[in-house]
């Protein structure tokens, strides 16, 4: 089923509706870098959620870009800032990134890129979670899959499980760190094959020792975005 999504996906480039409002004659996007390799992103700076505002903040204004993105794939230490991604040992321990993210200023409009349907919503608030949380599923060709937007205002979950969302429909908002797990305002956006039972959330980080799995069951997201960076 992965490689059918990815073909069909593949086939579809450039019929998909921006997920943020993008002017393609400006520089709005930059590749941001969240690794440990970033050595002016210090426990100090993730571990104090103004300092961590103002890292992003400074970024986008020193490359003058409306949003930073990257991360799919991306092993990021500053997971440890969260019980969220801890595990029993340092095998379960969740650093893998599994979608893309693009950060910009709280109260940006998320469309959707498709059209599909409310699978399932919710508050994940815990410290370091996704917060205000939005998954749509669609059909393309008779396959099904899902798309998680993560890191929502609180009041972008006023939907109904089955609701209609059409493409192009503004869907949500950038939450404030309040609302959104406690993060500098971004869009977790994922792609997700078989939600295998869960509803309202899926993990957006996942362990080295489990990184088949998911990386089978969630595809590089810039398939649906398209985004060049």
């Amino acid at each position: 089923m992965s490689n059918s999504i990815i073909n069909i996906l593949s086939t579809k480039a450039g019929s998909f509706h921006p997920v943020v409002e993008v002017d393609k004659n400006s520089n709005r996007f930059v590749t941001i870098d969240l690794t440990s390799s970033n050595t002016s992103l210090n426990s100090d700076v993730v571990g104090d959620i103004v300092k961590f505002e103002a890292f992003i903040n400074e970024f986008l204004g020193m490359n003058g870009a409306k949003f930073a993105v990257g991360g799919y794939l991306e092993y990021r230490d500053l997971y440890s800032r969260s019980d969220v991604f801890s595990g029993s040992s340092v095998d379960e321990e969740r650093r893998l990134h599994l979608g893309i993210d693009i950060w910009g200023k709280a109260g940006t409009v998320v469309y959707a890129p498709i059209d599909g349907i409310v699978h399932s919503f919710a508050m994940n608030d815990a410290k370091g979670d996704y917060g205000a949380t939005i998954i749509l599923q669609h059909e393309v060709k008779g396959l099904l899959f899902h798309t998680l937007y993560g890191h929502l205002s609180a009041s972008d979950l006023d939907l109904e499980i089955g609701q209609q969302i059409a493409k192009g429909s503004l869907l949500a908002h950038f939450g404030n760190h309040e609302e959104n797990g406690y993060w500098p305002p971004h869009l977790h956006f994922q792609v997700i094959l078989d939600m295998e039972n869960k509803r309202g959330d899926y993990p957006g980080v996942c362990s080295l020792k489990n990184k088949s799995h998911y990386v089978k069951n969630c595809p590089d997201p810039n398939l649906i975005l398209q985004l060049s960076f």
